[in-house]
């Protein structure tokens, strides 16, 4: 996800599936801890055993901006925005989205989904696993070429290991 000042990074390995993103968000846009009001769920895959943090991805070609008929999902500075005066809740985007990253608030009815918290997102900044990170856009792709190279590092290391 990236908007002009930085990009969400996840690191499901590092979930540990506390909810403090779900908290931190719906505190930040409602002043309560309630998760069902979160713009990010944590998502538990029970055959791995493993969490998954999700949330608008901010694509680059947004189906969701395609699909609102008014106007209200836009692109703007790289992420993907709601104007809330403009949107009907026909929940189009919703149906559009391949992610599931648009939901309804469940007090209001109304359709929410991220917006990196006005560039200082919660969910990073209170997580204490350390699987959510906002970086700037230029340091993700160094994020990631360190993530694989330390996997292929790993990967050698286990091959000599066996004597493959």
């Amino acid at each position: 996800m990236t908007n002009a000042f930085g990009i969400l990074v996840f690191n499901p390995g590092n979930c540990t599936g506390c909810r403090i993103c779900e908290m931190a968000c719906s505190f930040f846009h409602y002043r309560e801890y309630n998760p069902s009001r979160s713009r990010i769920r944590v998502l538990k895959i029970e055959k791995e055993g493993i969490y998954i943090p999700m949330t608008c991805l901010h694509c680059g070609n947004p189906p969701c901006v395609d699909a609102c008929p008014t106007g209200a999902m836009y692109r703007a500075d790289g992420s993907v925005e709601l104007d809330t005066k403009k949107c009907i809740n026909c929940r189009m985007c919703m149906l559009a989205c391949p992610f599931g990253a648009i939901s309804v608030d469940r007090v209001t009815m109304n359709v929410i989904k991220c917006d990196l918290c006005k560039g200082d997102p919660q969910c990073a900044k209170y997580c204490p696993a350390g699987a959510i990170k906002y970086v700037r856009v230029e340091r993700a792709g160094e994020m990631r070429r360190r993530s694989y190279a330390d996997r292929t590092a790993g990967a050698i290391s286990l091959s000599q290991s066996k004597g493959w």
